[in-house]
């Protein structure tokens, strides 16, 4: 790729360690993987013998917390975080956790090792560090709410998909996949698979990145980079500066059709209650309201068993279920699994363990968080399918 207009390159003895100088600052950044032994050597290698004013790296507060503090999970409240409805987000997070685990486990390094690095070392020597990345939050989030249907089923069948793959991967193909030509390509395939992720994931995190780069202080920045990252961010420090982020960093809204939809479901079905009563009698409508219960509450009633909830769980699912599904701001998965969190809350061994079990089926059960994850899923599946048939069944009574 040659230099943008604006910049000089230079490119080091090592090939993944790039040179650009914008308005008389130089920015050195340090192309890796984030689970190469290479990688790691490199970072420490470069910082000392460089020693910048400044060293950013690809970590946003929430990320190195979770990667620097051995007993991170102490400080997570999963009744928080159900109740804000992230839990679907924090399970995302714990299938690639787990994947990127696994890989880093096949070549011997912990995953975001050689950005852990590089904090120590510019601590070693008195650098200034900055976390330089998004929220990891608004991240999955802007991402989810980016893609179609159809798009969320795909990425879902994938990460499930790689729960259970066997990565084989050597610090080889580590060193010819950071190399630019390759990772161009992937960028290029991400783009025609999925446009709207790899600009949530990519184009807009090399916004971000640059923008925190710029506002570092110093007039040599060395930044810590993922390597497919290299590229954009090299384009991002030839436009102009002073990029205002908040548009890139606000969660977007629910569109207004799904909110339409989402009352315009449980509208429909009371309403239809409402007709049914008064042309056909209220013993007929209590006929269809008692079915309606029985569709909801039983698939979730047999989600909680099969995920092995508490026996007060399981109970609450039959008239949980039926309830939530009138009311689209809140859905049965997340109050049950609220309530499991409440009765058998995780051990702080089992959100260590967790991105391990994760990968064998069996340890699904044994984990108590994984078991709150497995009652979210099984009970709105159960409240989904519900809903469809109570609903298919009231709606057919009106004719």
């Amino acid at each position: 790729m040659s230099p943008s207009k604006g910049e000089r390159l230079v490119i080091d003895s090592e090939s993944d360690v790039h040179r650009v100088e914008v308005e008389g600052r130089e920015f050195i950044l340090v192309g890796t993987a984030h689970v190469s032994r290479e990688s790691t050597a490199l970072v420490r290698a470069v910082i000392e013998r460089e020693r910048p004013d400044a060293v950013c790296v690809e970590l946003d507060r929430q990320r190195y917390e979770s990667l620097s503090q051995k007993r991170r999970w102490e400080a997570l409240d999963l009744r928080e975080v159900i109740r804000k409805q992230q839990l679907a987000a924090l399970l995302a997070n714990l299938v690639l956790a787990s994947y990127q685990k696994k890989l880093g486990g096949v070549l011997g390094v912990a995953p975001g090792t050689e950005l852990i690095e590089a904090t120590r070392v510019a601590d070693e020597l008195g650098i200034r560090v900055h976390l330089c990345d998004r929220d990891v939050r608004v991240t999955l989030r802007r991402a989810w709410a980016s893609m179609s249907l159809w798009k969320k089923a795909t990425l879902l069948a994938t990460l499930l998909a790689s729960i259970f793959d066997r990565p084989e991967i050597t610090e080889e193909d580590l060193r010819r996949l950071r190399e630019q030509d390759v990772l161009s390509e992937l960028m290029r395939e991400l783009g025609e698979a999925m446009p709207a992720l790899k600009q949530v994931l990519i184009d807009e995190r090399d916004v971000y990145l640059t923008q925190k780069m710029r506002e570092a202080p110093g007039q040599r920045i060395l930044a810590v980079i993922g390597a497919g990252h290299v590229a954009g961010i090299r384009r991002a420090l030839a436009a102009p500066a002073n990029v205002d982020l908040e548009e890139i960093n606000r969660i977007p809204p629910i569109r207004p059709v799904w909110k339409w939809v989402g009352w315009g479901v449980p509208g429909l079905i009371l309403g239809a209650l409402v007709v049914i009563g008064l042309r056909q009698g209220a013993e007929i409508a209590g006929a269809n309201l008692l079915f309606w219960i029985v569709a909801n509450g039983v698939p979730s009633t047999l989600g909680a068993l099969l995920a092995g909830a508490h026996p007060v769980t399981v109970l609450s699912a039959f008239f949980v279920a039926p309830v939530t599904s009138l009311i689209p701001v809140i859905g049965a998965g997340y109050v049950l699994a609220f309530l499991q969190a409440y009765l058998a809350p995780p051990m702080v061994s089992e959100f260590e363990s967790v991105t391990d079990d994760l990968t064998s089926p069996l340890r699904w059960w044994r984990n108590r968080l994984l078991r709150i994850m497995l009652v979210f899923v099984l009970t709105t599946l159960g409240s989904l399918i519900g809903t469809y048939v109570g609903g298919y069944a009231i709606i057919s009574s009106l004719f």
